[in-house]
């Protein structure tokens, strides 16, 4: 795999986190666990261990269900959009390392494409509840199917 395929699997895995903040390091910890992607002797070991896939998988799965509540605030709100930011930058990072790329830009397209995915996964959601007149629920669980195979996609590359 060249470097602009990894570059480009690196922004790619920064939208998943841009639509579900979790999704992203969840799969990437599952991969290097799983040694789909290899981060052995590097900085981002640790997202291969046990502790990693728990912590990140238990987070996930609270975040699928925390994001079909009313109540959840929006994802462009600045807990969320950091959110976005810091794990869309970690899974660009661990994506880029697994490809034998620099971290930096790596961790720099991750977080372009946590702000990206953010934005447009909002966009397409508020509009597509809107124009199709059908439950945010519904929405909201197509967007989860996206980002857990986009997520899945993206780290089978390897």
């Amino acid at each position: 795999m060249n470097s602009s395929q990894v570059l480009i699997l690196a922004l790619l895995i920064g939208v998943v986190a841009g639509l579900r903040s979790l999704t992203a390091p969840a799969v990437v910890t599952w991969a290097a666990h799983r040694d789909w992607i290899n981060l052995h002797n590097t900085l981002l070991s640790f997202m291969a261990s046990t502790s990693a896939i728990v912590v990140f998988t238990l987070l996930a799965a609270v975040e699928l269900i925390a994001d079909q509540l009313p109540s959840t605030p929006s994802r462009l709100k600045p807990p969320g959009l950091i959110a976005r930011i810091v794990l869309g930058g970690l899974s660009g990072a661990a994506i880029a390392v697994a490809g034998a790329q620099s971290v930096v830009p790596g961790a720099i397209l991750g977080i372009a494409g946590g702000i990206a995915g953010a934005f447009a996964g909002y966009q397409v959601r508020t509009r597509l509840v809107k124009a199709l007149g059908i439950p945010d629920l519904v929405v909201g669980l197509l967007e989860d199917a996206v980002a857990i195979g986009g997520g899945l996609f993206i780290v089978s590359r390897f």
